[in-house]
């Protein structure tokens, strides 16, 4: 993998805010990265000192062998879920809103 693209997609997820969410999808897209997965790879082999508890799937819900821990980190920083779904609408970081901007990392 391109350490450029490694980092940037670190970077990305650092930059999301406490009390906001964003999607593997979103961070994909504003980092340039080609997959959503591989942000997931990313934050699995290298994302213990990032906020990787705010990074969800794009319906909202965590990954179900993180569910616990996640939301109750979420809910902490006054991130709510309805059952283990977190509104994206409500709760999406506003960088990840305008991902298609252009400028923004």
């Amino acid at each position: 993998m391109d350490e450029q693209l490694h980092e940037r997609v670190r970077e990305v997820i650092a930059g999301v805010p406490q009390g906001s969410v964003a999607s593997y999808g979103d961070i994909a897209a504003i980092a340039g990265a080609p997959s959503p997965r591989l942000v997931g790879r990313i934050l699995a082999e290298d994302g213990h000192d990032l906020p990787w508890h705010r990074i969800l799937r794009s319906d909202g819900t965590p990954a179900p062998h993180l569910e616990e821990e996640q939301l109750e980190r979420l809910r902490a920083e006054g991130v709510l879920a309805d059952g283990n779904r977190v509104n994206m609408r409500q709760y999406r970081w506003a960088a990840a809103q305008s991902k298609d901007e252009p400028g923004l990392f």
